[in-house]
């Protein structure tokens, strides 16, 4: 029966593999057919690199495809071609935005005209690499559980390591590179990924403690005041790194992935409420007393602001006003592609406004649906958290996900008017290898949970084993053994009623904990049966000898 449900399940997963090819190679059509038409609206011919980026691409997600199904059998069969789908998607946009960028800026010979594409491409191979060598040499996702702290020490060191940097003109005001021998990256990026690995470790061993209710305000119940020292130091750090880095997008996730992955692990609202007042009180009190986050409020609030005659340089921009009029060009579908003008905003093809290109080409549909995209990748990873057994896992499944909602959110929030701008990159969209390495790497770590998972539900759960023989005492060694007996219960479960007593009167029942009443002091045990006054018994009159 047991190998019949399990050969069941193998079936099953076989199965999973198949779709999640035939995705795979829907995604990459689907990619493939945006550069032929961005390339022939923008110049009448089929793209010139073609059937080399079409192999390339292609036979990328062949080999993830195959590493996935040797080393991730059970592995949710979205999770790959929804990331492939989203990098591939990226590629086709900064592809036609190098098109229009090198005819627009050949003659002014700024940075401009150099393609951003190929280099993006570059990283592409370089992300997917080191996501499926981490598929293939971690056997199981509680191997992270191990080096928690590690990882929380080095996310620590990254995060604080920019603000010794100098700042360059060109990164407006905000500190979040590193910049050695000429390479630069954004240290934020893992951090991400380190830090809420180490908060699963930390609220898995923490959660009873976290979950303790304190008194009640305003009938809201708060957590117990030495129980909140983590959220409050948590807290400090995020806005440390609003105020030395000035970076508003890094400190909104760090601080908002805790509070969810909080939420989760205790299941208090009252922790959902503290977090959500502590980041709107902290961040209104850097946003009045640090002028880079000042002026990045001030942009938000008066995005047109820059076409007066009369305004702040340092602080007004065109690009959030230019963002809202490239958005509002694309109406419901859409100019299609290639035949709008996003690179009026200047550098859309290395910054997160690259979204407003999908909003002004593909329109509201376009953007609904890549949004959707971004929602059900993150919503196959809570369904992983939901399908874990171990709380590591889930809590895990769940941070990697919020992360990921978060970052989107904050992104085309910002460029779409509804909070400050950022600065983080939209994740696999944007250029920049920071970027697209940290979120494939949350890609492969959700693979390895949702195999973790998907092995769980497919695989029968092994039988109840029959109980050990017990060998007879006095029995020389290696003789058969007898199968233990059961053993007579010394007390009764309910004491029987006195013979003089009356029928209709009610009777009283003592369950069977010794023998004594739920009066006796030593009965409250709070769910553990006392142990018996025979000092050969143990808890509940069991005999350990014949145990």
């Amino acid at each position: 029966m047991r190998s019949t449900a399990r050969g069941e399940g193998r079936r099953l997963a076989g199965r999973h593999r198949n779709i999640e090819l035939g995705l795979l190679a829907l995604a990459v059509a689907v990619c493939l057919a945006g550069h032929i038409d961005a390339d022939l609206a923008l110049t009448g011919k089929m793209p010139p690199g073609l059937l080399v980026h079409g192999l390339l691409l292609g036979g990328l997600a062949g080999v993830a495809h195959l590493v996935v199904r040797r080393f991730a059998p059970y592995a949710d069969p979205l999770i790959l071609p929804l990331g492939v789908f989203l990098t591939g998607f990226g590629l086709m946009l900064l592809d036609r935005l190098d098109i229009s960028y090198a005819a627009v800026h050949a003659k002014k010979g700024d940075y401009q005209k150099i393609p951003a594409a190929p280099s993006q491409m570059m990283w592409v191979f370089v992300s997917v690499a080191v996501a499926l060598a981490l598929i293939v040499l971690v056997k199981h996702h509680r191997f992270f559980q191990r080096y928690v702290y590690l990882l929380m020490a080095g996310a620590l060191i990254l995060l604080a390591a920019p603000a010794f940097f100098p700042g360059r003109p060109e990164d407006f005001g905000a500190k979040r590179w590193i910049r050695l021998f000429g390479l630069s990256f954004e240290p934020d990026e893992f951090v991400k990924v380190a830090i809420t690995i180490f908060f699963a470790g930390y609220l898995m061993a923490s959660r009873d403690a976290l979950a303790l209710a304190g008194r009640k305000v305003w009938g809201l119940t708060l957590p117990r005041g030495r129980h909140a020292g983590p959220v409050l130091a948590i807290w400090v750090v995020s806005l440390l790194v609003l105020i030395f880095e000035r970076d508003l997008g890094t400190s909104l996730i760090f601080f908002g992935v805790f509070i969810v992955m909080l939420y989760v692990a205790t299941e208090r609202t009252s922790w959902v409420v503290l977090g959500l007042l502590m980041a709107v009180g902290g961040a209104a009190v850097v946003g009045t007393a640090e002028p880079h986050v000042h002026g990045r409020v001030l942009a938000w609030l008066h995005p047109l602001d820059y076409y007066k005659e009369v305004h702040d340089k340092a602080i007004i921009s065109d690009q959030p006003a230019e963002a809202l009029f490239s958005l509002g060009t694309g109406h419901l579908t859409g100019t299609g592609l290639g035949s709008g003008r996003p690179w009026l905003i200047g550098f859309a093809g290395r910054s997160d406004f690259v979204f407003t290109t999908i909003g002004e080409e593909l329109g509201l549909a376009g953007v609904t649906a890549v949004l959707m995209v971004y929602l059900l990748l993150v919503q196959r990873g809570l369904r992983t958290a939901i399908g874990l057994t171990d709380p590591f896992g889930k809590l895990l499944a769940a941070g990697l996900s919020s992360a990921l909602a978060l970052q989107v959110f904050v992104v085309v929030g910002g460029v779409s008017g509804l909070v400050p701008l950022t600065g983080k990159a939209l994740p696999f969209l944007a250029a920049g290898g920071s970027s697209l390495l940290a979120n494939w790497l949350i890609v492969a770590l959700l693979i390895k949970l949702s195999d973790s998972s998907g092995r769980a539900a497919l695989e029968p759960a092994p039988p109840l084993s029959e109980p050990l023989p017990v060998q007879a005492a006095g029995a020389p060694r290696g003789e058969q053994a007898r199968p233990a007996e059961p053993q007579p219960q010394p007390f009764p479960a309910q004491e029987p009623a006195s013979p003089n007593a009356d029928p209709a009167a009610p009777t009283e029942v003592r369950p069977a904990l010794g023998g004594r009443t739920p009066t006796d002091p030593q009965q409250r045990s709070y769910g553990y049966p006392p142990a018996s006054d025979h000092p050969a018994q143990g808890y509940g009159g069991e005999n350990p000898s014949s145990a």
